[in-house]
């Protein structure tokens, strides 16, 4: 299986509307490993590890976002999976 990874930084109102909760739900229902972090830019790092299919999904679903969550933009940036997540974290 060809696993990849995925760095996501989300912009918007998606601090202190549960977030990082919803990737992470979504995430593991994915199964995939990796965390969600919020920044003190405001804005919210995801890092994610699978099959493409599956992080495909998620960034669909991050795009859209809880329902108090208001996403205005997310920057994808794809790799060859490293390895480094366990599980899926909140940071």
């Amino acid at each position: 299986m060809n696993e990849k990874s995925v760095q996501l930084t989300i912009r918007g109102l998606v601090q202190g509307v549960g977030y990082r909760y919803f990737c992470y739900r979504t995430a593991v229902g994915l199964g995939l490993t990796g965390k969600a972090q919020n920044l003190p830019d405001g804005t919210v790092l995801v890092e994610a590890e699978g099959g493409r299919g599956e992080l495909e999904i998620l960034i669909k679903e991050l795009k859209v976002g809880p329902m108090h969550a208001s996403v205005s933009e997310i920057d994808v940036l794809w790799d060859e999976a490293s390895g480094k997540h366990k599980s899926f974290e909140i940071w």
